[in-house]
């Protein structure tokens, strides 16, 4: 199965194709989908739409995973990033792809065994878990591989 985990924004999408087969978890890709804040809201989600299309027409994902909105202090953002996740919810539904959410929470859990890690520590477990990601520096890269992978290990409970 390969799955694309994604962890939307609108100035930074980070994006990982990650394949589970039995019991093993595999990195194959991740990129960073950067948008110039002087382009208009619909270029932007234009731009992002275009490069998960793309993806998806590649890897032929199995599911697309996203981060759930739990909870953002700036409403802006929040919004943002709602509108970002609207466009990769409606290329699911082109794709007849299945689409799942883990929080935040889920995600350092399951990477760290602690529901409130930072950063420094999820990449450091990334780095551990899947060595080919030890040049991968980019928290929005990290995060959308630590979104594959918490998948990965939950995917039997998320599943019943």
């Amino acid at each position: 199965m390969k799955i694309l985990s994604i962890d939307s924004g609108l100035q930074r999408t980070g994006y990982a194709i990650i394949k589970k087969s039995d019991n093993k978890v595999e990195f194959l890709s991740s990129g960073l989908v950067t948008t110039d804040k002087s382009k208009s809201l619909m270029s932007r989600i234009q731009s992002v739409y275009s490069t998960i299309e793309i993806l998806i027409k590649k890897f032929k994902p199995s599911i697309v995973v996203l981060e759930q909105l739990f909870f953002l202090k700036n409403k802006k953002t929040a919004i943002a990033v709602s509108q970002v996740q609207g466009a990769v919810i409606l290329l699911c539904a082109q794709n007849k792809l299945k689409l799942t959410f883990l929080t935040p929470l889920q995600v350092k859990q399951t990477i760290t065994g602690y529901g409130y890690a930072d950063k420094q520590a999820m990449k450091k477990m990334i780095h551990l878990t899947l060595s080919e990601t030890k040049k991968i520096s980019q928290d929005d890269i990290i995060d959308a591989i630590a979104i594959g992978v918490a998948y990965c290990y939950l995917e039997k409970n998320l599943l019943r």
